[in-house]
């Protein structure tokens, strides 16, 4: 059969809408939008043009869109570069135990650099209370980094509520949330979620590895990390890249303008792959919400006892099927996801489970089969193991 792509969390494959954006951009906008000649200026038009769109998905201002090379540039910006603009009025930092490591490792830096950090543990089903987040927050509290939405659980986090609470206990602590796969799932407009910063990336919602924007609300400070040029206001320097940024302006609109069509195409192949794995493989065990509702459309992370979690994975690639464990920033690692640990699963449980998060790309029969294909790994693996 062909293959069938089950790890949308990862990665997604270019929109061919998105693609015919950039095409005539990388054959005609190829000038550099700093100089003062014809095809500088035409360059400048065009990354202007992308700004204004990006601004417009988000209901912000243009000169409130940083562009950068993508979630984990814009991550580290977003927290470093605060936490460093703000280091004469306090040296506090606060974030969760399940952020991605664009986040975590960030945030330890810069305790390793003098800075005191917070990281709050989450319940079973990955959510951070609002008011524990509210009640860590000091006079010195300067930067806390909650994600909206979570890369392998699937955890949407109330963020306006939490950004709310943050701003009631001290109006001047920033706040700060990766939304990277949040885009095109739910409202990551800035005002309705209360941040001051926002990352997001292109290749999350169909659009081109390496663009990515942080979100800057007007006169929050924030210290460049990257030095040389006066770009982007001087926030980023680095020739701008044309045509990344028309195609990460394409994916985020087509991502909000089909974001309910694309929710419902999601959830609707992730409910019915829970309740064909219910149905054929036991024991098996959902992490994450167990509320729909409050979980991304698109994701399924189940743990398989008694069989581990990357012979299912090679053995699904030579059947067709294409998935993964969890983060793909942590490929190769031989810890157990810290995501998981996070949520209170021991170690032999959290090393059975297989991250499946679902497409545009996805069909009816590949539910179906994947569903069958695990049905009989893991029976075989099961016979298999000394357990």
């Amino acid at each position: 059969m062909e293959r069938a792509y089950f790890d949308h969390a990862a990665t997604t494959p270019l929109d061919r809408r998105v693609l015919a954006a950039m095409i005539p951009v990388l054959e005609g906008g190829w000038g550099n939008p700093s100089g003062i000649y014809r095809e500088a200026q035409l360059a400048r038009g065009l990354l202007d043009e992308a700004r204004d769109r990006i601004a417009g998905v988000l209901g912000c201002s243009p000169s409130e869109v940083v562009l950068t090379s993508g979630g984990t540039e814009s991550d580290n910006l977003a927290i470093r570069g605060a936490a460093l603009a703000r280091r004469e009025s306090g040296r506090h930092l606060i974030t969760q135990a399940t952020e991605h490591h664009a986040v975590l490792h960030t945030m330890e830096q810069l305790e390793r650099e003098g800075f005191e950090l917070t990281v709050l543990g989450v319940d079973a089903e990955g959510f951070v209370d609002q008011d524990t987040v509210a009640s860590a927050v000091r006079a010195d509290t300067t930067v806390v980094s909650i994600m909206a939405a979570n890369n392998e659980i699937g955890t949407v986090q109330p963020i306006a509520e939490i950004a709310r609470a943050v701003k009631e206990r001290n109006r001047r602590t920033i706040v700060h949330t990766d939304a990277v796969q949040a885009a095109g799932a739910v409202d990551i407009r800035p005002d309705a979620l209360g941040v001051d910063l926002m990352s997001v990336t292109a290749h999350k919602i169909y659009g081109p590895k390496g663009a990515g924007a942080l979100y800057v609300r007007r006169r929050t400070p924030l210290e460049a990390l990257q030095l040389g040029g006066g770009q982007e206001e001087e926030r980023r320097a680095g020739t701008e890249s044309v045509a990344q940024a028309v195609g990460l302006a394409k994916a985020l609109e087509l991502a909000e303008s089909e974001r309910g069509q694309r929710t419902r195409h999601a959830s609707e192949l992730r409910n019915r792959l829970w309740r064909e794995l219910n149905e054929r493989v036991h024991p098996i065990r959902l992490n994450g919400p167990a509320d729909w509702s409050r979980r991304l459309a698109n994701n399924l992370n189940v743990s398989f006892s008694g069989v581990e979690g990357e012979s299912i994975l090679l053995q699904l690639d030579l059947e067709g099927f294409a998935a993964s464990s969890g983060s793909a920033c942590s490929t190769g690692s031989t810890e157990p996801s810290h995501v998981l640990s996070a949520i209170g699963l021991d170690s032999d449980t959290a090393h059975s489970t297989v991250r499946l998060s679902l497409g545009q790309s996805n069909t009816e029969d590949q539910i179906q089969g994947i569903a069958r294909t695990i049905e009989e790994i893991t029976a075989r693996l099961r016979a298999l193991s000394p357990v």
